[in-house]
Order: structure tokens, then sequence, then C-alpha cells
């Protein structure tokens, strides 16, 4: 079964794919939250980094609809005489006349920069963010047996990690996956995602809290979703939904070795003076990974210090640097994996805060048979018994070497790449098999 389809099938065992929370439609300046002179000068930093814009692309730029509302804003600044319209197309609408910024609008343009270089869509207040998150939380998806095979069947390990996993997933709340390397905690952690995120939420553009703007929606970690017009139009009886919020997947959001304290933190630029939401924050809704957990440049305990609050009390703290907290939902899952001894890196406090720990051990022999002959399949490698019997009694039993469940992937491209040097075909054979693993085995 192909990602798709299980997450297909996922969807339709855990529920409708349609999200659960739809914004709002803007009727009128007052249903943004935010003041006007704040939108004005909003529509100044957009006139004057972007020069002669129709009213249509103004509103486009701050994602407000023009009638009712940019209109009312364009009208104002001109009689303030901080626009001025140069053209006009006759016959399509006020939102057709041209708009440059002048010189009083560019000086006020300069004040507002000063303050903030922010010129997107405009922001949605925190108090309106916090009760989306709360409106579109995971709540306690329940996940059976059955469907986890369906997502989980590419993968090969014991049955006992198996139903370790379920319950796991269930918990919605923390999960710390061990073992060796090489045996697919990463992957499983990506299994668990696409059971869990089958459905799509709504993340705004930005987020507004005291004059100051945390850019939210983030292209690289959060995947766009298709817009469903015809449901949120309905929905919203016929009216466009507030055009400051996307429609994403719930996020799957995986950090590494790059990750320190400030990284869960507000962000600020200090040059253009805005803030970037953490990791967290962009993962509410979802899940976030923290893969390689302990070869970060902070210390284990300092890291899982800074989640002891959000993992109890499902509220995350931030800090913003004009000294003032900010209380946000915690509405994530988060998977701690790592391959380093879990003695070696939490104490039992904090793994009493961990509702589930699940250990993805070394596969057994018949385990490692099976992902061989998966993997020789995929590539079209030609497996064989014969030639599998060789490469453990030769290089795993002889040479004192736990198999992984990585190895059979990385020792059939070998086993590829050398076959297709010397012309033969890719098969199993003890020659191809000792090439392969001479130039991939590195004694330690």
């Amino acid at each position: 079964m192909s990602v798709s389809e299980a997450e297909a099938t996922a969807a339709s065992q855990l529920g409708s794919t349609h999200p659960t929370f739809i914004p709002p439609p803007i009727k009128k300046i007052e249903d943004t939250g935010l003041s006007v002179l704040w939108l004005q000068d909003l529509v100044l930093k957009i006139l004057y980094f972007q020069g002669y814009l129709t009213g249509i692309k103004i509103a486009e730029a701050i994602a407000l609809p023009f009638s009712g509302t940019v209109d009312l804003l364009l009208e104002a600044l001109k009689r303030d005489k901080m626009i001025e319209v140069r053209s006009s197309q006759m016959g399509l609408g006020d939102g057709a006349y041209l708009y440059a910024i002048t010189s009083a609008g560019i000086s006020r343009a300069h004040e507002a920069l000063d303050r903030c270089q922010y010129a997107g869509p405009a922001p949605i207040p925190l108090e309106m963010y916090n009760e989306s998150v709360r409106k579109q939380s995971r709540g306690h998806v329940m996940v059976t047996a059955r469907n986890m095979r369906k997502v989980l069947g590419d993968l090969v390990f014991s049955e006992h990690t198996f139903h370790r996993l379920g319950p796991a997933v269930n918990s919605g709340t923390s999960i710390f996956i061990f073992g060796p390397p090489g045996n697919g905690k990463t992957s499983v952690a990506r299994a668990v995602g696409n059971i869990v995120l089958s459905q799509t939420m709504y993340v705004p553009y930005s987020i507004f809290v005291d004059g100051q703007v945390i850019t939210m929606f983030d292209s690289v970690n959060h995947q766009l979703a298709p817009e469903d017009d015809s449901v949120d139009g309905a929905a919203l009886g016929g009216v466009r939904k507030d055009s400051r919020w996307v429609r994403i997947r719930r996020p799957f959001i995986m950090v590494g070795g790059e990750l320190t304290l400030a990284g869960l933190d507000l962000v600020f630029n200090e040059t253009l003076k805005f803030y970037e939401a953490p990791f967290q924050v962009k993962a509410n809704g979802g899940i976030l990974l923290i893969d390689d957990f302990g070869r970060q440049q902070v210390r284990p305990r300092d890291l899982l210090n800074r989640w002891i609050v959000p993992l109890e009390n499902r509220i995350d703290y931030l800090s913003m640097h004009t000294g003032r907290k900010i209380e946000v939902p915690f509405d994530v899952l988060v998977i701690f994996s790592t391959n380093l001894p879990p003695k070696d890196l939490v104490d039992e406090a904090f793994l009493r805060r961990l509702r589930h720990k699940v250990e993805i051990p070394d596969p057994s022999y018949d385990e490692f048979r099976e992902i061989m002959k998966r993997v020789a399949a995929q590539k079209k490698v030609t497996y064989s018994d014969d030639g599998l019997a060789y490469l453990i009694q030769e290089w795993y039993i002889k040479a004192k070497r736990k198999v992984r469940a990585s190895h059979p992937r990385d020792l059939c491209d070998q086993i590829l790449d050398i076959a297709h040097y010397l012309g033969v075909e890719p098969e199993m054979t003890k020659d191809l098999i000792d090439r392969a693993a001479e130039s991939y085995f590195v004694e330690l």
C-alpha cells in the first residue's frame, strides 16, 4: 500500500478529513480584531515596498476583502493625503483604481517600518489563534490494531513492539522511542504521522500580540492542503472565509541536532523587528519529532526541563523581547527519538512524565530475512536464501556484528552499484555480497 493510500485509509477510519474549524468571514474592519491605524500602516508599507497597486491587489496582499474593509482604509488614507489615485479603469469598479504612496505617506511608512517591517497578510489576534487551536484539537484520536497494520505494513518489527506503539499513539501526549541506530525509529515516527495527520486544519499566516507580529505559516514545515470552497462556503452560508488563514495538512515537524533552547521560544529578528513562531507552536495540532535526541548542542536535561510544563499542563509560555510572557495552547504529540542509552539522557522524574516508552530493538534473523526480501524486490536485486545465509554467517555471526534493519537497504544499494560497474546482473551471489559488505562495513 502506498503512503497516499494508507493516509486515505486512515482518514476514512479516523473520521472526516474536513477541518473542524473554518475561519469566519470578514464583513467589516472590526471583524479583523486589529486597529484601523495599524491596518493603514500595513497598507502604506505594502505600497512603499511594491509601488503602484490597484485596490484589488492591495486587498490580496493583506488578505482582507476589498469591499467594506480595504476600500474604507484606502479612502481614509486618500483623505489624509497619504496615497493618491494615479489612474482608473472605467467599468471595473473602485478596486481597479491604481494607487500610489505620496511623500507624506512615505514619511509615515518609514515610522511604521522603524517599529516593524512586516508587510504581508494581516495577522490574527492571539485570542483568535488560541481559540482556533482549541477547536481544531486532535483530541484523543483512537487507533486500532487494524488501521495500525494498514499504515505500518511496510515496516517489519516484532508483535511486542507493534502492540506498544498503538496505545502510545492513542495517548496523544508524548512518546519516547529508543534503540540502536538504523532500526527505523524515524520511519516509525513518520508512519505514526500518517495515522494521526490524515486530517487538515487552518493556521494563520501570522499572529498579532500588543502591536507585535509573530509569523506562523512556514512553507518548509507546513504542507498546503487543497481549499474546499464548496464545504467552507456551505458552512459559512455562501460567504468566503477569512483569507488570513491557510489550510494545511496537520503538521509533522522534525528537528534534530540543530535544536537549541532558543529555538523553543519566540525568535525576534532585530533587523525586521518581528517574531517567528517556535517549532512547537508551528506543530500545534500535529506532531513534533525530536530526532537524534541527546545530540543537540544543549544539555539533554536542560532541553527536557523546558518540556515539563507544556507536557503536563498542555499550555506553553513564550517570552517576548519586551519581557511579556504569552500563553498558547500546547496541542502537540511530542516524539523523542534517540539511539543513546536512556540512562545517559533522562532521570526517573522526567521518564515518569513521558507517557509511553517504546524500544525499537535489533531485528531477529527471521525479521532481517523478511526485510531483505522486501528490499531486494523493491530494488530489483535477485534474492537468494543461500546468499542471505552466507551473508549472516560470514558477515554477522563470524564477525560478531549485530543486524540492523537498515542494512538490507544499504547492502542492496551496494550490490546495485557494484553490479552496474561490473556489467553483471544484481544478484545475492557470494562474490557480490562480499564486495558489498567489504565496502560497507567498517570496524569501529
